[in-house]
């Protein structure tokens, strides 16, 4: 898969998750369609999806073994290096630390961590 396509995973999986498991409405921005995701976003995408798949690799797989929690951690994280990449001063939201992020956004980066895994099974 290229990474394009694997940005693309990324975000697919990402509105599914948030459409599962947001409680309500969620705002416009969470469920935009790739193709009128920002330049900015779709390269976070592209590099947390290439960190996802690197993690699988070097693992021989394993990493597929971590809970459902730690594969969600691991997909925050790098998601949070991505926002201070390219924002001087990210809103406090776009960079809280995993107890700090509502159970919705927890379960769809544990979501998106599982969907690479299986993209590359």
């Amino acid at each position: 898969m290229s990474q394009t396509e694997g940005a693309r995973l990324f975000r697919e999986t990402w509105i599914a998750g948030v459409r599962e498991h947001f409680p309500g409405e969620p705002k416009a921005g969470y469920v935009t369609p790739w193709e009128d995701t920002p330049d900015w976003e779709r390269q976070a995408a592209a590099a947390v999806y290439e960190q996802v798949r690197q993690f699988l690799e070097v693992s021989a797989g394993h990493a597929s073994r971590l809970t459902r929690e730690q594969k969600g951690r691991f997909v925050a994280t790098c998601w949070t290096a991505q926002m201070f990449k390219h924002f001087e001063d990210p809103k406090p939201g776009y960079v809280a630390d995993w107890p700090e992020l509502p159970d919705w956004q927890k379960e769809t980066d544990s979501d998106i961590f599982e969907a690479i895994d299986k993209s590359l099974g």
